[in-house]
């Protein structure tokens, strides 16, 4: 029987295998390294890319609401002006009626302002009107020429006309049926009472006082001449006073300029648009 005697391993081949083994596994943990190295920088410029495109769309909608921003506050300056010139007009047509009834009552013409300083009421009687009768009275001509120059005076004093839409000149009268000439009626009467205090004025002032050369805003004529009879008594007329005499009058009434339905109506649309999007 024959017996195999092992070579014993010299120290220094164990020692090279050693340094071997763990070479090897250093080589692997520098490759693990390296991998989770390219995984956490491919991660992380995923993320990068992302927190890019987080920040773009940041300021994407910053920008849009910077537009919105822009486009409301014009919206809103818009409607600020229009306010503005509304309430400025009302300020020009107050001092206008204010002015005429100071002058008119400083001339001895005794005339009514309304609440809203909108409306001047010249009572008939200081036209010289008989009763059913549209003819001004010879001794009130000169009286009624006096509030046409007045009323000429102040409308031309600066820029007012820019503010204003129409100066009507309104008859009115009782509940007093009235059948004059040719069946007319009360309509009638007051109609053609106010047609005559507009044909004295045309026919007393001087041209540089004319009143159916002012115009308004818009460029068409400023005045307009009509009739209500009763259908407009005077507030707070006690009910059956059919022949209250505050009713019987002429009425300047001034109204002024204001945005059409359709300007407010555009308004109206900028801002649903501008406070839904």
């Amino acid at each position: 029987m024959r017996f195999t005697r092992r070579r014993r391993r010299h120290p220094a081949e164990e020692e090279n295998s050693y340094w071997v083994s763990f070479t090897d596994i250093m080589s692997s943990l520098l490759i693990l390294f390296i991998l989770a190295a390219v995984a956490l920088m491919v991660q992380l410029m995923s993320k990068q890319d992302a927190l890019g495109f987080a920040l773009a769309e940041v300021d994407r909608q910053i920008e849009a609401q910077e537009v919105q921003r822009e486009a409301m506050d014009e919206q809103q300056a818009n409607f600020d002006a229009q306010i503005g010139t509304i309430s400025e007009a009302e300020h020009v047509r107050a001092e206008i009626l204010e002015e005429m009834r100071t002058r008119l009552q400083a001339e001895g013409i005794q005339v009514v302002l309304n609440d809203d300083s909108s409306v001047l009421s010249i009572p008939s009687s200081a036209l010289g009107f008989d009763s059913g009768n549209y003819d001004i009275a010879p001794a009130y001509r000169q009286r009624a020429a006096t509030i046409g120059a007045i009323l000429s005076d102040v409308l031309r004093d600066g820029d007012r006309t820019d503010y204003l839409d129409t100066v009507f000149v309104e008859g009115h009268t009782d509940s007093v049926p009235f059948e004059g000439p040719l069946d007319m009626d009360n309509w009638g009467l007051s109609t053609f009472r106010a047609i005559s205090l507009w044909q004295l004025w045309d026919e007393s002032l001087p041209k540089a006082k004319q009143l159916d050369t002012l115009d308004n805003a818009a460029g068409t004529p400023l005045f307009s001449v009509s009739g209500y009879a009763d259908t407009r008594p005077v507030a707070g007329t006690p009910k059956g006073a059919s022949a209250h005499a505050p009713n019987r009058r002429i009425d300047i009434r001034i109204t002024i300029v204001r945005p059409t339905s359709d300007e407010l109506q555009e308004i109206s649309d900028e801002f649903d648009s501008g406070s839904s999007s």
